[in-house]
């Protein structure tokens, strides 16, 4: 018997994941370029995940990354993560991440400093790719010196952190990413 369930569902940008146990939300999962993907990726990170109804606390979190994604105001902040077993600094990297208010952004070198390690801000990003909660916790929102993009691990890479930027109104060096479609 599992101790995930997973429910996938669909946003302005295609169908997402969420995973959660009896901790919290266990992780998300943007979306791939097919719906198939997206689950067979689920179940990667979480064997064993069980599709289940969604209980009230994933549903409220489900609906303001629906909403986030809309373009409109969702403040994730509140939404509980399961964070057992991540180590401490990906931790801290996350919940400093969690604080960067919707269209605003921060360098790695900046995350790196709020958590008290200077210079660190390769292992601040090596962290955000590690990220089992994008959205929830924003890494989309964390950008290179100077305004450059940097990484992301979700499919599309940086073209999909540009574009998750556009939505929030917060485009980098003026950039402006394609439309979704």
């Amino acid at each position: 018997m599992s101790t995930h369930g997973f429910a996938l569902f669909d946003t302005s940008i295609g169908r997402c994941g969420i995973v959660w146990g009896t901790g919290g939300i266990a992780g998300v999962q943007l979306p791939e370029p097919r719906v198939a993907a997206t689950r067979a990726r689920v179940l990667k990170r979480f064997p064993g995940a069980v599709p289940q109804s969604p209980p009230p606390d994933v549903r409220r979190a489900m609906d303001g990354i629906v909403t986030l994604l809309r373009g409109e105001t969702s403040d994730l902040s509140t939404v509980k993560l399961d964070m057992l077993g991540l180590p401490d600094f990906d931790r801290s990297v996350y919940e400093v991440a969690r604080t960067i208010a919707q269209a605003s952004t921060l360098t790695y070198g900046e995350v790196a400093a709020r958590i008290g390690a200077p210079g660190s801000a390769r292992a601040v990003g090596q962290a955000l790719g590690r990220n089992p909660f994008p959205i929830i916790v924003p890494c989309h929102r964390v950008l290179a010196a100077g305004g450059r993009t940097g990484g992301f691990s979700a499919s599309g890479g940086a073209e999909t952190k540009l574009r998750l930027l556009a939505i929030e109104g917060a485009c980098p060096n003026g950039t402006l990413p394609l439309p979704f479609g």
